[in-house]
């Protein structure tokens, strides 16, 4: 026991607690950058990265995963928050959210991320991208009331909106701003360079940060008009557990809203979890592979104590655990040890939290966006051909037209359209031969024949000319549908009076008489 205690021991200090430490750094800012996008208050993204360190790593199976606020739910939490009208009554989406989460962990259908096509879950992502884009260009331009953009991305060109306010608009864009998010997606670009991959002492997102207090501080202490105003710096309060807010439990069951934003908040989080713990299982250089009904047992507990505690939702984060596997951490404890340094922060140091300008937070943001909307995605999805590009460019256009349900269904219903008409070309094939003057049909049906294929099916047997003879071979398939079955068999008895000669093989007759 005691060997075991001073593993462990000699485990965090040497890997877990550096690499707990670098994943805090990258971390931080971007706890306060998807709060920011969310519309959500800014402590509540420090409190989802919190409880995403401490809670979660502690239930979870993954030894890699770091989990925290995401900024594919930005989006979704920001029309929630702005559709439901109060802070505190979207804190109940958050609950049910969790709830359906740990659901799906209890019942083991930790599979379900697998039934999503990878076109619509791309289209997903990318659109998210391009929308968290948008949200940003205000505040990195110094407008420091960043309400007209929250409703959608359409809803952006809106008169009522940017080009109502436009007048407006330019009188809150201050040099300032501009500077700080120009030197700083500048800085982020430069960084994302292989060339400066051997020059990263600290990571890209806390260098921006801690660059943009500098560069305010300097603009302030030289009393320059480029200096930022109050407004445009990061607000936490001195004490953010006195700010917290709760949820309103009153409405629970008098709002449908709730529940169907908890369901879809559920879905996404889900989804973005599950793809995220396969691919940092393909970090882990010991080849462990995360239990993922575990997984989403953590992942719902983790939620349903967020939506508790005021917070919004967590998932698990490839940035962070990217950024864990980099930093060499070996367990669980890494992930936890960042979420204390998260917590010390807070407790200690939000005086500094709130030095930080929004342009900084609006660059690093822009980024993210970029890198799940880059063009080489567009030219990728192009090349695998329009069966995959039509339903990945769909679900970009619908979200942004509607929202984000209604986008990624409908990129479904066009992914199914395409299995199923793949399904009518790949479940039989015709030849055609002559013998003599006679025309000889042959129709091979292959493993699994449905009623998916009786239209297909039915008008190649009408098509069938008189006087000719027909084989349908069924002999190698493992399922006919009785659909097909009860077509083919009505077709051989009615054959005879277009004078085609029927032989049919491996196929069971059916009764029709009482069809008609």
């Amino acid at each position: 026991m005691r060997r075991k205690l001073t593993f462990y021991r000699l485990l965090l200090l040497k890997h877990d607690l550096p690499a707990g430490l670098s994943v805090f750094l990258v971390a931080l800012p971007l706890c306060l950058g998807i709060a920011l996008a969310s519309g959500a208050p800014l402590y509540a993204g420090l409190l989802s990265g919190i409880i995403g360190g401490i809670l979660v790593s502690f239930i979870s199976g993954s030894p890699l995963g770091v989990s925290g606020p995401a900024a594919g739910l930005t989006t979704l939490v920001a029309a929630a928050i702005i559709s439901l009208g109060d802070y505190k009554v979207f804190l109940l989406a958050v609950i049910v959210a969790g709830f359906f989460q740990l659901l799906l962990g209890l019942f083991k259908l930790g599979g379900i991320a697998n039934y999503f096509p990878s076109a619509v879950i791309k289209g997903m992502l990318a659109a998210i991208g391009i929308i968290l884009i948008s949200k940003q260009i205000p505040l990195a331009l110094g407008y420091d009331q960043p309400d007209f953009w929250t409703s959608g991305f359409l809803h952006l060109f809106s008169a009522d909106n940017f080009l109502g306010n436009i007048s407006y608009f330019n009188q809150h864009i201050t040099r300032g701003a501009v500077f700080i998010s120009l030197f700083s997606i500048g800085v982020l670009i430069i960084l994302q360079q292989p060339f400066t991959k051997k020059w990263k002492v600290i990571p890209a997102p806390l260098l921006v940060v801690a660059l943009g207090i500098v560069i305010n501080s300097v603009f302030s202490a030289a009393a320059s008009g480029f200096s930022l105003k109050q407004t445009q710096l990061v607000n936490i309060p001195s004490n953010i557990f006195s700010e917290i807010s709760f949820p309103d439990f009153s409405t629970l069951f008098s709002n449908l809203e709730i529940w169907k934003y908890g369901l879809i908040i559920g879905i996404l989080a889900t989804l973005e979890t599950l793809l995220c713990v396969e691919a940092v299982d393909k970090l882990d250089k010991h080849n462990r592979i995360t239990p993922v009904n575990r997984e989403l047992i953590a992942q719902g507990i983790g939620n349903m104590t967020c939506g508790l505690l005021g917070a919004i939702p967590i998932t698990a984060v490839v940035v962070r655990g990217a950024a864990n596997a980099d930093a060499g951490g070996k367990t669980r404890l890494s992930a936890f040890t960042h979420g204390v340094f998260l917590l010390l922060a807070v407790l200690l140091v939000p005086f500094l939290l709130s030095m930080i300008p929004y342009a900084s937070l609006a660059a690093i943001l822009i980024i993210t966006g970029y890198n799940l909307t880059k063009p080489k995605l567009y030219q990728n999805m192009w090349s695998l051909g329009w069966k995959q590009f039509i339903p990945f460019l769909l679900t970009i256009l619908v979200i942004l037209s509607t929202d984000l349900l209604i986008g990624v269904s409908i990129g479904l219903l066009i992914s199914i359209y395409f299995i199923v008409q793949n399904n009518f070309r790949a479940e039989y094939r015709i030849t055609k031969t002559m013998r003599h003057e006679t025309e000889v049909h042959y129709i091979k049906l292959n493993s699994n024949v449905t009623f998916l294929n009786k239209v297909k099916l039915r008008k190649a047997l009408d098509q069938i000319p008189n006087y000719s003879i027909l084989t349908i071979d069924g002999s190698e398939c493992n399922f006919i549908d009785y659909d097909i079955l009860e077509i083919i068999s009505e077709y051989e008895n009615k054959a005879h009076d277009r004078h085609i000669e029927v032989h049919l093989n491996g196929i069971e007759r059916v009764n029709v008489t009482a069809v008609h």
